[in-house]
């Protein structure tokens, strides 16, 4: 396993091979960046996205906290980092599509499932339960369908069910409506199966994944 001793021995590759192969690129991201795709995924350490699809530097804008979650639209005080960054990418990036990812073995949808840390203090596992309370939609389509079973298939159905979740919640923005309207912005659903290393695509009309 990587420690951080391990991380460094990593940048010192990194300046002889990645930065220095792409110095030109590196210093045209000194000016500024400009991707045109934000991806909201899972902060699991086996899901990085910028691996997942392969971009260099300053292709996409990334936002990862447990489950791939996004809160609703909210003017109430409080510290709203996803709402922040959702913001910067659609008003001043300008982003044309936001891409949401869940993923295969998503352990903040297995406890969204569960519940199992409903009566937890902050600090051993509150925050967490707090946080993926925005999943209760979720798994009430879930349970409504599978009872008490709890299986894979139960366990990816929430996951699925999660982006979902995301998708809708990034329609309560009213920047993202707007502009999803106008035709400067499209949403995207995709799931990530850790499994077999395939990516899935939403059909939103059909509310089904398929195989990208």
């Amino acid at each position: 396993m990587t420690d951080f001793t391990d991380m460094i021995t990593g940048y010192r590759r990194f300046r002889t091979t990645g930065w220095s192969q792409q110095r030109e690129r590196w210093d045209e991201l000194n000016e500024g960046q400009s991707p045109k795709v934000m991806v909201i995924a899972c902060s699991d350490s086996r899901v990085d996205p910028a691996q997942i699809f392969d971009t260099s530097p300053g292709e996409i804008f990334v936002v990862r906290n447990v489950a791939a979650l996004v809160p609703p639209f909210e003017t109430n005080p409080g510290w709203h980092g996803v709402s922040a960054a959702l913001e910067f990418a659609v008003q001043v990036l300008k982003v044309g599509e936001i891409v949401v990812m869940g993923h295969g073995k998503c352990g903040g949808c297995k406890a969204a499932l569960s519940q199992d840390l409903k009566d937890a203090p902050p600090g051993e596992g509150g925050f967490i339960h707090n946080w993926i309370e925005l999943l209760d939609s979720a798994r009430d389509v879930v349970v409504e369908q599978y009872g008490e079973q709890r299986d894979r298939d139960v366990e990816r159905a929430m996951e699925q069910e999660g982006v979902k979740v995301s998708l809708a919640n990034l329609r309560s923005f009213p920047c993202v409506r707007a502009k999803e309207k106008s035709g400067e912005l499209k949403l995207v659903g995709s799931f990530f199966a850790i499994s077999d290393g395939q990516l899935h695509l939403l059909d939103e009309a059909s509310g089904t994944f398929a195989p990208a």
